[in-house]
């Protein structure tokens, strides 16, 4: 081997950066024990510690010595799966941006394409692309984007901006840079607000051209703040208000209305009302009984005032927004009132007469205008901080520019001159509506104040100064891990590594005797490599990540498997120690075979991470480098030592006394068991497709479904269905509830409001989840139930949403993933080997493989004791076959290719014979020794991962079957007689 000095040299350097990178990892985790021992269970106690030690000096390193923050940064980062945290991907409202560049056009045709742009979730296509389209369908080239009531307004003319010259085309591309801009924006402003949070490593980035942003925040512990701070727009805006006298008829003529149309709410006898003062009280019993026939009022829980129209239960706002904005009730509007604009506060919790704490929210009538635009805009404010009002309660303070200060002097004097109330608005939520006593507000300063604690006043402060964004930002996919379920993914994780590398290093030493501990050394350091580049680069490791790598303990010994067993052929065939090495490393040996079959694992692994998200790219990202390590190690680590026994005149055989003949001396006939073999494989794809299309269908997930899911641990075993029932109940919509492992672990899934986005739907269904289940959690408290950050062991351990429009795009990103892996390998294979014969039966095989996986998904996952659904994993899974599959099958074609150049005489038939007979010895100790790898996995490696690893157990074994069976009869069947006799008679000739 050439070069050798130059490789040993690399490789020390690799494993000694590898080693160096690695010690940040194993420091801080000291850290983080030292923390959990002194806290003693308690999680706040453990974050101040780590907080109060972030700057002190944990690490030295020769001279340089490293803070606990420092230190903390270089380690390899855990994902939300093995840390804990959340993870929620946001869509920027590419509609909204649209409309904020037409100035909120009211063009019809505009509008019509904005809506059936929004109603189009067919394909690939990004929301702007879908506009574009609607546009023109709609247009029919009678209406320009560039008309001035559309883009070509007085806001985008100028300097690269749009007039009313430019082509369709042409404002394309103008629109294209602008929408960029705007996601870049909210990019920036999203950033900015997490880096103020102080989440330790968060990770943000932008994806692809969808306008979606992906937002990983490992560790946070209060989810519904969190998506508060996220998805908050920031809109700050200043309204005046009107007093309840002022719509106080109005009120009451729209109760009279609802009469007509809406059924009593309670069985209470109706009583006449004189006047609205008669229905507005704080006395609740007096209101009860005042309660009869009345849709409105009978909601009131509470007594209105000044600005305040009353007070309601949440779950009623939805309800009287509708009663609101129904055309019957519109028109009851006097002229007055013709621009209102009702808008409800902020939830807080008050004591009715019996002490008992309710949640309730006010309602405020806005003075809008012909615009519907507020009398100022939050766009004025300079700074804000988080302060204390007169009384001692928290408040932010704010401050205006010049222009602001002005306006707010006329707004504030305004409101002083007439007596008025001005509403402080954010995200389309009343803050506070004070009053003005002393007169106009001079040089800009204010104060927001209104029923918070601390912590909001702070969050409050830090988006106002982070700015708004530029379109609202709906989640529309997250996910929630508690740290106890990290950690036990953790544990899993480990014990699976652990015991798939020792059974692995058994089986190889076992096997090959010395050349097995020469592999085993090279996959140790394979595995160094690994670990060293992931904490270099950044990269998260996940729990598909940590499959992705005991999978590599499988594939990475392939490489020598392929090179020890061309070895053995070449000393039975006479050749001496040194020559059968040359010969094995050799690009005619089996180096030619290594390529190629790795290339086919690569292309798979690259569009896994192209289409997947989150822990899949994980899962990708592990497979793509341990490739890469463990053909460096298996070629040139392994070699060293290898060439190191040559030189010492050393005996090597490659085996061992036991498996000296194991899976020699194959002579069977494949070809001939064809017709078998091709009824058998018929038979499984037809009712496999039968069973999918026609009788069972498969378990789809939410990834391809949407809807929300729900991992809960409960203090004693539960009754799944029992528990389905109650929920069912409470949510009024299906609850689907199954066994997650254990007895008292469940899975609950629901498509409640999956299509509505936001945060207080979001809130709504973990607060009714809680209700459903709190007898269930007699000691527990909801925030203790959804986030189980306390050390508690009960409770909501993860729960994911996936809405419905980002589903649809994960179905056909999974679809196109698939399909293009295949595609993308038969252009290889037809480059590679010069006949599409060769991809042909490939590909065929590979079909096979997927229908086959499909159908064993669909035909056992109502009875089988662990979760079968199809969703992201699965997708992985499939992929990860095809790439297995793909690599048996190379692996024979190759050696067809070599004996079709060499000396091996006879017929086509009996060429493609000899080489899977010849390979039989690769194929099979490789996929025993994945299997084996699987098994460790299957049994150890977690329930979250089950049917992930159950998915790629069956590929391989089906995979294996498919290239000994499928992939080669077909190439002898689909070759024309002309060709075989070519083949035939040059070769024989030779």
């Amino acid at each position: 081997m050439q070069n050798k000095g130059l490789i040993k040299f690399f490789a020390i350097l690799f494993a000694l950066v590898s080693i160096y990178q690695l010690s940040f990892t194993f420091v801080a985790d000291k850290v983080k024990s030292d923390a959990k021992t002194f806290a003693a269970g308690n999680s706040e106690k453990e974050l101040k510690y780590l907080d109060s030690i972030s700057k002190e000096k944990v690490f030295s390193l020769g001279f340089t010595n490293f803070t606990y923050d420092e230190v903390k940064n270089k380690q390899v980062n855990k994902g939300l799966d093995l840390e804990g945290g959340i993870n929620v991907i946001l869509q920027i409202s590419i509609k909204d941006v649209l409309k904020g560049l037409s100035n909120n056009s009211k063009n019809p045709i505009f509008n019509k394409s904005l809506a059936d742009a929004t109603a189009n979730t067919q394909g690939n296509k990004t929301y702007l692309d879908k506009f574009f389209e609607a546009f023109e369908a709609n247009s029919k080239g009678t209406v320009k984007l560039a008309s001035p009531d559309i883009f070509a307004n007085r806001s985008m003319q100028g300097e690269g901006g749009i007039d009313f010259q430019m082509n369709d085309d042409q404002v394309k591309v103008v629109i294209r840079r602008k929408v960029d801009e705007s996601i870049e924006s909210a990019f920036k402003v999203l950033r900015e607000r997490i880096d103020k949070f102080g989440v330790t490593q968060p990770n943000i980035q932008k994806l692809g051209a969808t306008g979606r942003i992906l937002v990983e925040l490992p560790g946070a512990k209060d989810v519904d703040r969190i998506k508060k701070l996220l998805g908050g727009k920031a809109q700050l805006e200043f309204w005046e208000t009107y007093k309840i006298d002022e719509v106080g008829n109005y009120l009451m003529s729209v109760n009279e209305a609802l009469k007509k149309t809406e059924v009593a709410t309670t069985e209470t006898k109706a009583v006449a009302k004189d006047s609205l003062s008669d229905l507005l009280t704080n006395d609740k019993d007096s209101l009860d009984a005042k309660k009869g026939n009345n849709p409105l009022f009978d909601k009131l829980i509470g007594q209105g005032g000044g600005p305040v129209l009353g007070l309601f239960a949440p779950k009623d706002t939805a309800t009287i927004n509708g009663y609101f904005k129904r055309s019957d009730i519109k028109v009851l509007l006097p002229a007055q009132l013709s621009f209102v604009k009702f808008v409800w506060g902020k939830p807080s919790t008050t004591t009715d007469a019996k002490g008992k704490e309710i949640e309730t929210v006010e309602l405020y009538a806005l003075k809008g205008n012909r615009d519907n635009v507020a009398a100022m805009s939050g766009g004025v404010v300079t700074d804000a901080k988080d302060t204390f009002d007169q009384m001692g309660k928290p408040a932010v303070s704010m401050q205006m520019s010049p222009q602001g200060a002005k306006i707010w002097e006329e707004l504030t004097g305004r409101a002083y001159s007439q007596k008025g109330f001005i509403a402080i608005v954010l995200d389309n939520v009343v803050y506070s509506a004070p009053g003005v006593s002393s007169g106009p507000i001079a040089g800009g300063r204010s104060e927001i104040t209104g029923s918070f604690d601390v912590t909001e006043t702070k969050d409050l402060a830090n988006v106002l100064n982070a700015g708004k964004l530029p379109a609202s930002a709906d989640i529309v996919q997250s996910t929630v891990v508690g740290p106890s379920l990290g950690q036990a993914a953790i544990d899993a994780g480990t014990i699976s590594s652990v015991l798939g590398f020792i059974l692995v290093c058994i089986w190889m030493v076992f096997y090959y005797g010395k050349a097995g501990w020469y592999a085993n050394l090279a996959l140790l350091l394979n595995l160094l490599f690994i670990f060293g580049i992931m904490a270099s680069f950044g990269f998260v490791l996940t729990l598909p990540g940590i499959a992705g790598i005991v999978l590599t303990l499988g594939t990475a010994v392939d490489a020598n498997i392929i090179i020890y067993e061309r070895a053995k052929e070449e000393l039975r065939d006479g050749k001496s120690l040194a020559e059968a090495v040359a010969t094995s490393y050799g690009w005619h040996g089996a180096m030619r075979s290594i390529i190629d079959a790795n290339v086919t694992h690569i292309l798979t692994g690259a569009i896994l991470f192209i289409f997947g998200t989150g822990p899949i790219k994980g899962f990708a990202l592990t497979l793509l480098i341990g490739i890469i390590t463990s053909l460096f190690t298996s070629i040139f680590i392994a070699r060293i030592f290898i060439d190191k026994n040559i030189a010492g005149k050393a005996d090597l055989t490659f085996c061992t006394n036991i498996t000296k003949n194991w899976f020699t001396n194959f002579h069977f006939d494949f070809i001939k068991i064809k017709k078998f073999t091709y009824i058998f494989s018929a038979i499984v794809v037809v009712v496999s497709l039968v069973s999918i299309f026609f009788v069972n269908g498969l378990d789809e997930g939410v990834d391809f479904v949407g809807g929300r899911t729900f991992q809960v641990k409960f203090e004693q075993p539960v009754d799944a269905s029992v528990v389905s029932e109650e929920l069912t109940a409470e949510f009024g919509t299906p609850v689907e509830a199954k066994v997650l492992g254990e007895d008292n672990q469940l899975k609950l899934t629901t498509k409640y409001k999956i299509k509505e986005e936001g945060i207080a739907v979001d809130k709504e269904v973990n607060e009714k989840l809680y209700e459903g289940l709190k007898k269930y959690f007699p000691n527990t408290s909801y925030e203790n139930f959804t986030n189980t950050f306390d050390g508690k062991k009960v409770g909501v351990l993860q729960s994911a949403k996936v809405g419905a429009a980002i589903s649809e795009d994960i179905k056909n990103n999974s679809y196109w993933a698939v399909l293009g892996a295949m595609a993308v390998i038969f252009l290889y294979l037809m480059i590679s080997f010069r006949k599409w014969q060769y991809s042909l039966g490939a590909i065929l095989a590979v079909a096979h493989d997927v229908i086959f996986v499909l159908g064993i998904f669909s035909l056992c996952y109502k009875f089988m004791p662990f979760h079968m659904e199809m969703d992201q994993h699965f997708i992985a899974a499939i992929l990860t076959v095809i790439g297995y599959s793909m690599n048996d099958t190379v692996i024979v074609y190759d050696r067809i290719r070599e004996f079709l150049l060499g000396n091996r005489k006879g017929t086509f038939k009996d060429i493609v014979n000899a080489s899977i007979n010849t390979t039989l010895s690769r194929t099979l100790n490789t996929s025993l020794t994945m299997i084996l790898v699987l098994l460790i996995m299957f049994v150890f490696g977690g329930e979250s991962i089950r049917g992930f690893i159950f998915a790629m157990l069956v590929g391989i074994v089906v995979g294996t079957y498919s290239s000994l069976f499928i992939a080669t009869p077909v190439l002898v069947d689909t070759i024309s007689d002309a060709d075989k006799h070519n083949i035939e008679e040059k070769h024989n000739q030779e």
